[in-house]
């Protein structure tokens, strides 16, 4: 998928410099505010991503050297491959959704993202908590919908639409058989998108490198 490809080349270290300590998902982030607002400069970018200044500075050129972005005296805007870029991952990741707390999460802000027929390469859901963590979150519960109902990833336990995040997550998006629904938790409700961003993200990447396997094993 070009789409991860593009984000696992811009959180690479471009040599002879150090590796960033930026995520994928701050470059998912960077582009959606950017895409919102129109243009954005780099100070402002800095606060909406809490990234340090050189941070910022070694995102934005990793960006334009992918063509994703263009950069002017009055700041940062998505270039028409950005735009695309955007656009592909829309079709596999939704926008984040807000949720409240309730007993199905494990922070006081909540970020919900819907993950596209990925149920396949969800085990436990603790490779999705562990992604959620390194970006900065407390954790993420994973939620597959299959057979019509939405199950708990670690037990396949029905949850019910009772519960008001689920009801929120129910009535808010549109669901298919084998989507996902990854919750990322956090204090901030900055961290907790991340951690529902970086989440997801993994998960994409499992199902693309599992349909390479299968594309090589049918070759055979």
């Amino acid at each position: 998928m070009e789409v991860l490809e593009l984000l696992d080349r811009i959180t690479r270290r471009i040599a002879p410099g150090r590796s960033p300590t930026f995520t994928e998902a701050h470059v998912v982030k960077a582009l959606e505010e950017v895409s919102l607002r129109g243009t954005v400069g780099r100070l402002r970018l800095s606060k909406l991503l809490q990234l340090g200044g050189g941070e910022v500075r070694t995102l934005v050129k990793h960006l334009k050297s992918e063509q994703l972005i263009e950069v002017s005296t009055s700041g940062v805007s998505l270039s028409p491959r950005g735009r695309s870029m955007l656009s592909s991952l829309r079709v596999f990741m939704t926008e984040p959704l807000e949720v409240p707390s309730t007993p199905l999460t494990v922070g006081p802000s909540n970020i919900a993202v819907r993950v596209v027929g990925v149920r396949d390469s969800v085990r436990y859901g603790l490779e999705q908590r562990d992604a959620a963590i390194i970006a900065g979150a407390k954790g993420a519960t994973t939620l597959i919908f299959s057979g019509n109902r939405l199950s708990m990833a670690d037990t396949a336990e029905e949850v019910f639409s009772e519960d008001v995040a689920v009801h929120t997550l129910l009535s808010r998006m549109i669901l298919e058989d084998g989507d996902v629904i990854v919750i990322g938790s956090a204090d901030t409700k900055l961290r907790a998108e991340l951690g529902a961003k970086m989440a997801a993200i993994r998960l994409l990447e499992s199902r693309n490198k599992n349909e390479i396997v299968a594309d090589s094993t049918r070759a055979l």
